[in-house]
């Protein structure tokens, strides 16, 4: 195991915990939502933002850790009616195109979260610009953990799951 697959699956089991520490957060953000609402009948204004804001950094961050323990979409299929040395080209191809998609994520995430950093999120007071930040940090997870896959495909090896 190389220093930057052990980078590679810290930075894969740290996301993966902090998205499900993102989920109890949500969950109890919904929750008191409930019990405002329903029990003390004065629902909290920022348990609605907070949540939403929670389901970007939860959904960025899972989607990161899909990329690297190969958890995403594929077409699988197509690929492996190719002779092997078309498969590791093809898988090369996808790699690649998902970190051009990645770069471009990041680099579009960066700028709107630079324009409206300066915008106060209402009811909060937080930047708008946090609900941009997601983007940029699953946008350059995603490159590395590509990048990862890229060299095991050349070392004729499999990235191993992280684990929790």
């Amino acid at each position: 195991m190389t220093a930057y697959t052990t980078l590679c699956a810290a930075l894969s089991r740290w996301s993966l915990r902090t998205a499900v520490l993102g989920l109890v957060l949500l969950v109890a953000c919904v929750q008191w939502q409930v019990l405002g609402r329903y029990v003390m009948n004065d629902s909290p204004t920022w348990t609605e933002p907070v949540a939403l804001l929670l389901v970007l950094y939860i959904t960025s961050l899972a989607v990161a850790v899909g990329v690297r323990d190969a958890g995403h979409l594929g077409m699988e299929s197509l690929v492996a009616l190719l002779p092997r040395g078309a498969q590791r080209v093809a898988e090369a191809l996808i790699h690649l195109c998902v970190i051009t998609f990645a770069v471009l994520m990041a680099s579009a995430g960066w700028e709107w979260m630079t324009l409206k950093w300066a915008e106060p999120k209402p009811l909060l007071g937080v930047p708008e610009g946090l609900d941009y930040l997601p983007l940029v940090i699953a946008g350059g997870l995603i490159v590395l953990f590509c990048i990862e896959h890229l060299i095991a495909l050349w070392r004729n090896e499999e990235v191993k799951e992280a684990g929790v």
